[in-house]
């Protein structure tokens, strides 16, 4: 499995992450007695930040440090961690959902100010069927050997937010990851409470969207806008890391069946070709990399759909022949849209039974 090249590190090495990540596998090391002596050695870091919550870590040092803890603590140290929290552990960003006056709307400040809390993953909006809406999970840089936990962690701590905010009741229709079952993977449903499917195109939190509206008791309206004002404070001064990014998939989406080039992306965003190339770089990314995930998340929504041909499913999302569609959809996702196709109905089959 690759880990990150020194392009890769430099262009993710920012300071953004909260030390409370860090805070819980120390806490649970010391619990157990478990090594930890060694985590720290050449990262710039130390446990002594570690204890400052105030303090912002860089992301590459602090993935470093992730990795070498996992290789002592327990195999569910991820979803351990994320089930624990409850929504005074997300501070400011917490604080300012519960005044939002309904889930949808809390959601919507979750996703705008995640840079306040720190994190690993990000969230952002994914195609899906009618009726609900889909959460896609995005790491801030590239470290394989750390993406199972980052989920974990990250999906069950959301969950567990969300639960906080609109009652114990909220279940996700289903929750899909991209990796391989793991040896634990009861633990998965203990922990989601809701069907939980691996191996699948990207890692995935989907829920009933009637969710959106559901009113949050704490409310505030006054308390909202000052919070807000708070949250936008702390925002990381510049462009947030991953805006042209989000930019650009919003072209992108609207413009799928057309096939959009960069060159066009560029204009509209009034920008040169040349710098939005750069822009992007600078994010971790490339325009190639963005237009192929799009394509493949809205075509995994799609087969979803039975009524509609593999053909118009490709013609959907830019491809005019069906022999490219199949090609590509092959290469990236190593499957044909037949098979994920049947792979599908048949895991939405065994949901409804």
């Amino acid at each position: 499995m690759r880990q990150p090249s020194d392009q890769d590190s430099a262009k993710s090495d920012i300071a953004l992450m909260s030390p409370n990540l860090l805070w819980g596998l120390l806490e649970t090391a010391d619990r157990i007695g478990a090594p930890s002596d060694d985590w720290f050695a050449g990262t710039g870091l130390s446990r002594a930040q570690v204890s400052d919550p105030g303090v912002r870590l860089p992301n590459r040092p602090t993935a470093i440090v992730i990795d070498r803890a996992l290789r002592v603590l327990p195999e569910t140290i991820g979803l351990d961690i994320g089930r624990s929290q409850h929504v005074g552990n997300f501070g400011l960003l917490g604080l300012a959902m519960t005044t939002a006056a309904t889930f949808g709307e809390a959601l919507q400040i979750g996703l705008r100010f995640t840079p306040v809390v720190g994190s690993l993953m990000r969230f952002v909006e994914s195609a899906s069927e009618s009726g609900t809406v889909a959460l896609a999970g995005q790491m801030t840089l590239t470290y394989p050997s750390i993406h199972r936990f980052v989920c974990e962690e990250f999906f069950s701590s959301c969950l567990a937010l969300a639960r906080g905010l609109v009652g114990e009741g909220l279940r996700p229709l289903r929750i899909e990851f991209s990796y391989p079952a793991p040896d634990y993977a009861t633990h998965y449903r203990d922990v989601f409470d809701c069907p939980v499917a691996f191996e699948q195109p990207q890692d995935r939190l989907v829920l009933d969207a009637q969710w959106l509206a559901a009113p949050l008791p704490t409310h505030n309206p006054i308390a909202s806008r000052q919070v807000l004002a708070l949250c936008e404070a702390q925002m990381p001064e510049g462009a947030v890391p991953g805006e042209v990014t989000a930019a650009v998939e919003r072209l992108l989406r609207a413009q799928l069946p057309q096939d959009p080039k960069l060159a066009g992306i560029a204009a509209q965003l009034h920008v040169s070709e040349r710098t939005l190339r750069r822009q992007l770089t600078g994010e971790g990314t490339s325009f190639h990399e963005i237009h192929d995930r799009l394509r493949i998340d809205h075509a995994y929504a799609l087969l979803r759909e039975r009524n509609l041909t593999i053909a118009s499913v490709g013609a959907a999302i830019g491809y005019k022949d069906p022999r490219d569609f199949r090609r590509a959809f092959k290469r990236l996702t190593g499957e044909t849209p037949r098979a994920l196709r049947e792979r599908l109905l048949a895991e939405i089959a065994r949901e409804r039974r």
